[in-house]
């Protein structure tokens, strides 16, 4: 009798200590994830404030051409404004906030736009070999963007599935895990940019 229930407590104990490593396991492997749509978050706004640091170099090239295109110049700078007012904490990633941000940065990027056309009409702006080096770089800023913006996508769908997943879905709901939302495309950016200059 008594080894029976010798043998009863061993595995009741043995089967608690095996949950205790498999809940411990999932709980640091959703830290990790967690951390890993933190790094990829900070990689985002990295190349955001990139571009936010090339926009008043571009702007005081293009002054010195396009002297009569204030407003446009206005516009960039109080987007640029906008965009670097908004920042979101990793810990408050949420769906509001994120459309926020992408909200502005979308309003910055068409301000750029906006910009970018104009110099269309200055041949000696887009001659201008400072013009170019700033254009370049803002070109190669954009891709760096969307390829980060990328990589945050699925660093947030790799750590989403595994918070919605069963049976980790219950570690994730005891401990607070939540999921975490995506960057999606802005409203309206299936169409082309209408470019008008007053023709």
């Amino acid at each position: 009798m008594k080894k029976g229930c010798l043998i009863a407590i061993v595995a009741v104990v043995t089967v608690a200590v095996l949950i205790g490593v498999w809940a411990v396991s999932r709980y640091n492997s959703f830290v990790t994830k967690e951390e890993g749509v933190t790094s990829a978050w900070s990689q985002v706004e990295n190349v955001y404030q990139r571009r936010a640091d090339l926009i008043p170099n571009l702007v005081e090239t293009v002054k010195g051409y396009a002297t009569h295109e204030q407003n446009t110049l206005e516009g960039v700078i109080a987007a640029r404004a906008r965009a670097t007012q908004i920042t979101v904490n990793p810990d408050d990633l949420n769906a509001e906030t994120l459309q926020k941000y992408q909200e502005a940065q979308g309003q910055l990027g068409a301000a750029l736009s906006r910009l970018m056309a104009v110099a269309e009409n200055y041949p000696d702006l887009k001659a201008n070999q400072n013009f170019l080096q700033l254009q370049a770089q803002l070109e190669g800023t954009e891709n760096r963007i969307a390829v980060e913006r990328k990589k945050f996508n699925e660093t947030t769908r790799e750590y989403n599935m595994s918070v919605r997943k069963f049976p980790g879905n219950i570690i994730a709901m005891m401990f607070g895990f939540d999921t975490k939302p995506y960057f999606e495309a802005a409203e309206g950016a299936e169409q082309a940019p209408v470019v008008d200059f007053g023709n």
